[in-house]
């Protein structure tokens, strides 16, 4: 599978600068575990995102459903609808940046995947907090079409 995993480089380049470093290794480390949850997702294992996602708080808005999930258990039936079906030919993901505040985090990237089931591309936000763990995880994710004005809806409901 080819992947690709795009951070910016500079101002010109639309770098985000961090204050000092432990808010870059914060990042990295929150970037790191979205690039080990995707890989996982492409090749059919969606255990990357059900260790990713909150347990305790957790909210999800896709690109084709017509409601928000509420908790972590409305997304059990997607991850098992996907489970083993989805696979992607390849990946890119442009211009991760991560926000940071006191225990928050809002990663917003962009998404373009190839896969056996549908090819698309994403907006893609995922807030993270720091939980009592110590450990980061995605209390929110959104997954929305770029330019859904370009997009075969009727598919969808194939796929998902």
């Amino acid at each position: 599978m080819n992947k690709v995993f795009n951070i910016m480089k500079d101002e010109k380049t639309k770098v985000w600068y961090y204050k000092n470093d432990e808010e870059k290794q914060i990042a990295e480390h929150i970037i790191g575990l979205e690039e080990a949850a995707l890989e996982k997702w492409f090749n059919g294992d969606t255990s990357g995102y059900a260790e990713l996602w909150s347990k305790r708080s957790f909210t999800y808005f896709d690109a084709v459903a017509t409601s928000r999930a509420e908790n972590f258990d409305d997304i059990i039936p997607l991850l098992k609808k996907v489970e083993g079906n989805l696979k992607a030919d390849s990946y890119e993901v442009r211009d991760p940046r991560v926000q940071l505040g006191k225990d928050m985090a809002v990663l917003t990237y962009q998404l373009f995947a190839k896969t056996n089931l549908i090819n698309i591309d994403y907006n893609c936000i995922e807030v993270f907090q720091k939980e009592e763990d110590g450990k980061w995880y995605a209390i929110h994710s959104t997954w929305s079409v770029i330019r859904p004005m370009d997009v075969n809806f009727s598919i969808f409901k194939e796929v998902v």
